[in-house]
């Protein structure tokens, strides 16, 4: 018998050919391509065993650092009312000696004008007068020196 062999069973021949090899490229590929992405679903499942814990830490040290921020806030304040505590415990006090001393101060200056004029005039009405307003003067001009001394301007 003989073998009849046509260009038609040879291009089916070579497409048989060609289909297998392509389906075995593949296969390669496909294998190769399994095992990269087993590679890397395995390094992410790593990777997430590893960052997870230190995302957790980190979200701990922050709320430490927040608590830490609370307190220094809460010294800030403190401080701030001590200070306002003392501002006013000193003006207070400061009040408390500068009237007493413009008072004397003018009560001082009122006498020395006072005696001044009556030994001038010899007028008691108007020694009064001239050591009423010399006194009066005289607690003005203290007070402008004492605000001018506390960086404040005088009124």
């Amino acid at each position: 018998m003989p073998i009849a062999f046509s260009f038609g069973d040879a291009v089916s021949v070579a497409l048989s050919f060609f289909l297998v090899v392509t389906g075995a490229g593949l296969l390669y590929v496909f294998l190769r391509l399994g095992g990269t992405l087993g590679r890397l679903s395995s390094f992410i499942r790593g990777t997430e065993s590893e960052v997870l814990p230190v995302i957790n830490k980190f979200g701990g040290t922050v709320d430490r650092v927040n608590g830490q921020f609370d307190k220094v806030d809460l010294m800030t304040d403190s401080a701030v009312d001590a200070v306002d505590s003392v501002d006013t415990a000193i003006r207070a006090v400061s009040h408390a000696i500068t009237t007493p001393v413009q008072k004397i101060s003018g009560l001082a200056a009122g006498l020395a004008f006072g005696a001044a004029d009556f030994r001038a005039r010899r007028s008691w009405r108007s020694a009064v007068e001239a050591g009423k307003e010399a006194s009066a003067r005289r607690e003005r001009e203290l007070a402008e020196e004492l605000r001018s001394a506390g960086g404040e301007r005088p009124a």
